[in-house]
């Protein structure tokens, strides 16, 4: 994914003096005999760029005096990943994370991942009653789709299937992480059927093994359907990856040149990604209206302060009329969109049903979504960056502390629309709730397929279809494959940026 954030800015004031009591880039670096290099670079890009600086005490401008106190506390935890967690997050803070490998991080954020292709979700029974997932629950698995060209896609497995143990031991609340998304290489799967709520193993094992570079096209599927002369388009989309926006407007263009006049955006098992992907998807719906507001970023104060300083509408994102790489965009113009959610759909994903809302019918058919409206930005010990320090660009590889391997992907800002609205940290509510059921997941991109058929129900009046018979055992996930992969439900900003001068804290001057 292209998501680094290019900042170029020949008036950022990062110039540091050296005496003893200069902290930050430029100044000397903390007592090396206390082995705090990961701590240090955590401190200070947690310093510039969190979005919640102001309200982390220990993130404070003021915070320390001298470089011994500073020292002190980054040695105060000496795991990074807990010093990260424990002493810089706000507790509000759900999607901060950190990878100790940054080229696995930013390999991942461009759709390239360790996977043996079989996407799922988990759901479990609450065997002790108590509403949560306990070590002793059993938990299960349902696919959801296979990636092409990977090594499930030539697995006998199938989307609906459902799996209760792994390498045979079932999956309980203590140890499908590490059975399902453990160092293992390859596992084989124990394959069960529902019949009546009742999960029982019918012998079948699947055997899996995870690739190196398995590159997913998002672009999952592109229908269109022709109901008494109605053109209703479908398009499922899996992941906000900007690699693939030029795949994206192709299939826009399909979906033009079939004359489709409604647009069913299946975003259900979308956690999102690019912020700029979910501009470009957004103006394929609505148009190429590049003087209408799509969204507005919101940064920590001083930030803010200094992105608006001559410019109250620097922060300000349009509605796109050509892609990143100079394509027109290919767009349906519509003043309706159906879009499938489940509760995997997250950032980006929601991103596109806040910044269309003020401007065409949003009808949104499944269950709630995630509720995760910030974005964030990779990070790593490359303070001297001009004009971004700290924000990875692989062009400065060889300017990263080689002793210093670690990433962290911390939430910088928050995406407002037009109207100002940002606040669904609880997530979209659907306006038709339906809920995938284990006993009918239906053939995706098939119009019988229980959602799908739920919304051309909607888009054409007529309501005697399969899809729309009573669900027999519907169910809600808890957590899904994409989960354990290092973009997880992240919302990258990847756009270009000019950072004007930024006040440093009083001793990093």
């Amino acid at each position: 994914m292209k998501k680094y954030l290019y900042l170029f800015a020949g008036l950022l004031a990062l110039a540091c003096s050296k005496d003893d009591e200069t902290l930050g880039p430029g100044g000397p670096d903390p007592d090396p005999d206390a082995n705090v290099t990961v701590q240090d670079f955590m401190w200070q890009a947690m310093n510039l760029w969190y979005f919640w600086q102001g309200e982390v005490p220990d993130l404070a401008d003021d915070r320390f005096t001298n470089m011994t106190d500073y020292t002190e506390f980054l040695a105060s935890e000496t795991d990074p990943a807990a010093f990260f967690s424990n002493k810089l997050t706000f507790t509000d803070d759900r999607f901060s994370f950190l990878s100790q490998d940054y080229k696995e991080l930013t390999q991942n954020l461009a759709g390239i991942s360790r996977s043996n292709g079989l996407e799922f979700g988990l759901t479990y029974n609450d065997a002790n009653g108590n509403d949560q997932l306990d070590a002793t629950d059993p938990v299960f698995g349902v696919v959801r789709y296979i990636v092409p060209n990977s090594n499930a896609s030539l697995a006998d497995v199938a989307r609906g299937e459902i799996f209760m143990g792994v390498d045979g031991q079932d999956l309980n609340g203590g140890n499908y992480i590490n059975l399902l998304f453990g160092e293992n290489a390859s596992y084989t799967l124990k394959m069960a059927d529902l019949a009546g709520g009742v999960l029982t193993a019918n012998g079948k094992e699947v055997p899996l093994t995870k690739e190196e570079g398995l590159v997913e096209n998002p672009v999952f599927l592109v229908k269109s359907f022709d109901f008494n002369g109605q053109k209703i388009g479908y398009l499922m989309y899996n992941q906000f990856t900007n690699e693939f926006d030029e795949d994206l407007n192709d299939a826009f263009g399909v979906l033009v040149n079939d004359g489709v006049t409604d647009l069913v955006l299946d975003l259900r098992y979308n956690p999102g990604g690019s912020v700029n992907s979910s501009r470009l998807l957004s103006s394929m719906i609505f148009g190429r209206r590049t003087n209408d507001l799509y969204l507005v970023q919101r940064w920590n104060d001083k930030i803010q302060a200094a992105f608006t300083r001559d410019d109250a509408t620097a922060l300000n994102d349009y509605f796109a009329d050509v892609t990143g790489a100079g394509t027109p965009i290919n767009t349906l113009n519509l003043s309706r969109v159906y879009i499938l959610t489940t509760r995997g759909t997250a950032s980006a994903s929601e991103l596109v049903i806040n910044g269309l809302d003020p401007y065409l019918d949003v009808i949104k058919i499944g269950t709630t979504t995630t509720g995760k409206n910030e974005f964030s930005l990779t990070m790593v010990d490359d303070p001297n960056r001009p004009g971004a320090p700290f924000i990875y660009s692989p062009a400065r590889e060889n300017f990263i502390n080689p002793d210093n391997q670690w990433a962290i992907q911390p939430l910088v800002g928050r995406n407002e629309n037009s109207v100002g609205f940002s606040d669904y940290t609880s997530g979209f509510v659907p306006d038709i709730e339906l809920r995938e059921d284990l006993e009918n997941m239906g053939v995706l991109g098939d119009s019988n397929e229980p959602m799908l058929a739920r919304a051309i129900a909607e888009i054409t009046g007529v309501s005697a279809k399969m899809g729309l018979q009573a669900a027999g055992t519907p169910f809600e996930i808890f957590t899904h494959s994409g989960m354990f992969k290092p973009l997880r439900d992240n919302m990258v900003l990847d756009k270009t940026l000019q950072l004007p001068e930024v006040t440093r804290p009083a001793g990093l001057q």
